[in-house]
């Protein structure tokens, strides 16, 4: 920081250090071979890269395929664009590829892109490498373009690894898929994500960006740099932190009779309203829990319409707060005894 070379304007699409570090992660992690020159673009974050990226993809007059309920970029982001979204129904209890067949053919015009991001927030939907290689033969099938969120990509619990979608073969013909630091390496404010995959997309997003921005400042690509190449074991530590979490609160709903299912990844939990509280909507409960409980909540209804009758936990507090958390739900939550 203190070098006065580095507060000049940088490259939008990243450092070619930077892009060769992601490159050279994508290789150990997923055995997966990334040209850091043609198929890597750094972003201010998955979330910009991401908006950003329905403008290269959709615009006025075009659809997008978009799971229901979803992380709400993924709904806005090509709304923004000038697209319209129809919506997939994705949860523990749907059959993805019914839905996303249904919705294709229902759908006009035909899609020309597809959202997805597993493990999934809010849901934690979780799925393996047999997964992804139907979702791909399903979008060669179809002419449709994949864009994968990978925010989770290193928050898998009891063993569970998530995949890339890059580990298939041929998926670099029809996806590109969204990496960040923000969990895997708890660089949240530093803003640092990639898009990999398909050449073509990476480089209309790369020729966007050039007019849009001068990239990130410059010390933060150094630091991220040296993060995924000299510190490639600390998102295993992340890991095991989210995942104490996650098992003491579950324990704790447990306890109190609001039982949840574990997830295999993600930070989050998906609970469904619990029955005494189910003629209430999602944002009335979640609201009863604030002004009851002092426990704040996501109300399903803010993912989409497919999100209503759940709630969302977020795994952002230690375990003596959590458990803290756990103590107010069950004095304010009186009708589950």
């Amino acid at each position: 920081m203190r070098n006065s070379r580095n507060h000049r304007y940088s490259l939008s699409r990243g450092l070619p250090k930077l892009r060769l570090a992601v490159a050279d992660l994508y290789e150990r992690k997923f055995d997966v071979t990334l040209d850091f020159e043609t198929e890597v673009c750094a972003t201010i974050g998955a979330k910009e890269g991401f908006s950003h990226l329905m403008l290269t993809l959709v615009g006025p007059g075009d659809t997008a395929l978009v799971p229901s309920p979803s992380y709400p970029i993924h709904i806005w982001g090509p709304i923004l664009a000038g697209a319209a979204i129809h919506y997939v129904r994705l949860g523990p209890e749907e059959n993805f590829f019914e839905n996303l067949q249904q919705a294709w053919e229902q759908a006009w015009p035909r899609p020309r892109v597809v959202v997805t991001s597993f493990p999934h927030n809010p849901t934690t939907m979780s799925v393996d490498l047999h997964f992804m290689e139907r979702l791909v033969d399903w979008a060669r099938e179809h002419e449709v373009f994949v864009v994968h969120d990978f925010a989770y990509a290193d928050l898998g619990f009891d063993g569970y690894q998530p995949p890339s979608i890059l580990q298939v073969h041929g998926a670099k013909d029809v996806a590109v898929e969204l990496y960040t630091l923000t969990k895997s390496f708890s660089m949240a404010g530093w803003r640092v994500g990639f898009l990999v995959g398909n050449a073509d997309v990476v480089a209309a997003l790369a020729k966007l960006k050039s007019y849009l921005d001068y990239g990130m400042f410059q010390p933060i690509q150094i630091a991220a740099t040296v993060a995924m190449n000299e510190a490639p074991e600390h998102p295993a530590e992340v890991n095991k932190v989210y995942q104490s979490r996650r098992d003491t609160l579950c324990d704790g709903l447990d306890r109190m009779g609001w039982h949840v299912e574990r997830p295999k990844g993600t930070m989050f939990l998906w609970a469904r309203v619990p029955d005494p509280y189910r003629e209430m909507s999602s944002l009335e409960f979640a609201t009863m829990c604030v002004q009851e409980a002092k426990v704040a909540i996501s109300p399903g209804s803010g993912f989409g319409p497919g999100g209503e009758g759940y709630v969302r936990f977020a795994l952002v507090e230690n375990e003596h707060r959590i458990n803290q958390a756990v103590r107010g739900l069950r004095k304010g939550l009186t009708k589950l005894g």
